[in-house]
């Protein structure tokens, strides 16, 4: 499922550095466009066309984060506390922890067994007051945006009437195409299970689906955000003592396990959130960089420029306890959707990513327009409806 010999693991490492170049290049650039280079060196190491994968984003988005953004500054955002909701359009609940921000060393240090050369130089971060979800994402939340149907209604311009009912903009919201396999993969659907096999796009496009329905910001969380959550004020490789580690995680330690558990069976970390450590690894909103040295101090965040080379964290029910530490990192690959049958292949969802899932996070400051729409977008740097400068293959 996953390249686990030192070998694989260096050609992961490779092709994640390369598609860590793009992103680079693009944000010190100010690129407006997927940079080209990037696509073309892809290329020599895989036979796929990459561009023929990259999402195309709606001529109305624009519009559409501004409805949004103005329905979540007009909501009351109440006060910086635990709170339990429900999504309107289906009354599914979903928990939401209240994080203080703070300052903690994000990395691990240099003599620390199973250190990775990615996780450092340690540094010390910080990171504003925000809201994570106290679960993982579970396809009782996620299946009914997942197999939704989209009957967008489009004038002639090609963008939707302008609805007057705010419920109406959730059909404004990009539909992910129709599974082409039960994407639980027989492992459990119902009743807490966590979702998985969702591509870095689909779960963005969940948050934003939340978004509209609820007034609140939902996002993914940043790699620090993320760490600063797990670590929950610990200093070592996880937030419970090693040797108790199994009452924590759902993991894997002789690799034999062969499915996920429902969320929140193992114990919570000390801020009351549940497997950080296991069960399914964690989409992030970063791109991957090899080196924390690029890092802001406060509120660092590095948005993608490239469908691949994304980051996950906190290891999964597939991995032994060396991949589940606070600070192991994973970066995505193309091998995480070897098997999707379709051409082009799904933006959508990944056929081999059966470890992978994501967990919700909202921050208290409210962002700017602009960062909901790069956000929401992937870093606002893939190909517009009818945009002919983002035809890469004429």
């Amino acid at each position: 499922m996953k390249l686990r010999t030192k070998a694989g693991q260096m050609v992961r490492l490779f092709l994640c550095l390369l598609f860590s170049t793009g992103a680079i290049l693009a944000e010190e650039k100010k690129a407006e466009k997927i940079p080209r280079h990037w696509i073309e060196e892809a290329k020599k190491y895989d036979s796929r066309d990459y561009s023929a994968q990259l999402p195309i984003v709606p001529k109305y988005e624009r519009e559409l984060v501004r409805r949004i953004r103005e329905h979540i500054l007009a909501t009351n955002q109440g006060e910086h506390a635990d709170y339990k909701s429900e999504i309107p359009e289906t009354g599914v609940e979903y928990e939401m922890v209240a994080i203080e921000g703070g300052k903690f060393l994000m990395g691990s240090p240099e003599d620390k067994k199973h250190r990775n050369l990615d996780e450092g130089p340690q540094r010390e971060i910080e990171v504003s007051d925000f809201w994570m979800g106290k679960y993982e994402v579970t396809w009782d939340q996620a299946w009914p945006f997942a197999a939704r149907s989209n009957s967008e209604i489009y004038t002639k311009e090609g963008v939707p009437g302008n609805p007057d009912e705010l419920e109406d903009l959730v059909h404004w919201i990009s539909s992910p195409s129709t599974p082409y396999t039960e994407m639980d993969f027989g492992m459990g659907l119902d009743g807490g299970y966590p979702a998985i096999n969702m591509s870095h796009h689909a779960v963005t496009k969940f948050c934003q689906w939340l978004s509209i329905q609820t007034g609140h910001f939902y996002r993914l969380p940043t790699e620090a955000e993320w760490e600063y959550a797990c670590r929950a004020g610990t200093t070592g490789p996880f937030s419970c003592p090693e040797d108790q580690l199994a009452e924590y995680a759902v993991m894997d330690p002789e690799q034999v396990r062969v499915r996920y558990e429902k969320v929140g069976i193992k114990k919570p970390n000390p801020w009351g959130l549940y497997d950080m450590h296991g069960n399914v690894m964690e989409w992030c909103l970063d791109a991957y960089l090899p080196s924390y040295g690029h890092l802001d101090k406060k509120d660092p965040c590095f948005l993608p420029a490239q469908r691949w080379g994304r980051i996950a964290r906190g290891g999964s029910w597939y991995d032994p306890p060396e991949y589940l530490r606070s600070a192991c990192r994973t970066c995505s690959n193309d091998d995480w959707q070897m098997q999707d049958p379709q051409l082009p292949k799904s933006i959508w969802w990944l056929t081999d990513a059966h470890w992978l899932g994501f967990r919700l996070t909202r921050p208290k400051e409210i962002p700017l327009e602009d960062e909901m729409y790069e956000i929401w977008n992937s870093g606002g740097v893939y190909p517009q409806e009818g945009d002919k400068e983002f035809n890469l293959n004429p």
